[in-house]
């Protein structure tokens, strides 16, 4: 019983830090590069950019089986490479997490990046920091208490994620069953008391997150 308990708890949270450390460093690469560029058919990339955050979870995973399936060169290259589909792996759980978790990291970034005073990087360039040093030592610690939102938000949007693990992972138990599809599978076989205790740990986990943003966002 521990086991069982216990095994989606872990699997869920591992699979969201590592979702929330990927889309932590892709935030701020892809943020900081769309915070001041400005081109044509920007608009649409940035759509495309937030699209995860819209789309209904089993879209987002048919997307996912179709690009990294068996049938696509991505696929075949990956199974080619590591003998074996990355389809129903723990590191499908972890992709499946990330792109919907993304959007929130890469809006976050943004936004503070996009708040920082160009006066004070213009002084830095004066005083002749490279453009890795102001984004080191200038962007990023003024930028802080956004980055740091962002990254609590991803982590908890990915321990949430469902509809798009379940299509692009599946629910194998020690490998791929998260707490939202040990809780599905819970209901569906009747037992209301397994899946009240991991609907307890997760409400309040995210709560505390949720919380966590808000001190961040108002200290």
């Amino acid at each position: 019983m521990d086991e069982l308990f216990w095994s989606p708890v872990k699997l869920s949270i591992t699979i969201a830090l590592t979702a929330g450390v990927i889309v932590l460093i892709l935030g701020l690469i892809i943020g900081k590069w769309m915070s001041n560029k400005n081109f044509k058919g920007k608009i649409f990339v940035e759509t495309f950019l937030m699209l995860p955050l819209v789309l209904p979870p089993s879209v987002v995973g048919f997307f996912l089986i179709i690009i990294f399936g068996q049938n696509s060169f991505i696929g075949r290259a990956i199974e080619t490479i590591f003998n074996q589909s990355i389809m129903f792996t723990w590191w499908a759980a972890v992709i499946a997490s990330a792109v919907v978790a993304f959007p929130l990291m890469y809006q976050s970034a943004k936004t503070g990046f996009q708040s920082v005073d160009k006066i004070v990087v213009e002084a830095a360039r004066i005083d002749g920091a490279t453009e890795f040093r102001i984004f080191l030592f200038v962007f990023i610690p003024l930028s802080l208490k956004a980055i740091v939102s962002g990254f609590i938000l991803s982590f908890t949007r990915a321990l949430g994620e469902f509809g798009a693990t379940l299509m692009f992972a599946g629910i194998i138990p020690g490998k791929t069953q998260t707490m939202p599809t040990a809780i599905y599978v819970a209901i569906d076989s009747g037992n209301l008391d397994l899946a009240w205790q991991w609907v307890t740990i997760t409400v309040v986990l995210s709560f505390i997150m949720l919380a966590a943003t808000y001190l961040i966002k108002y200290e």
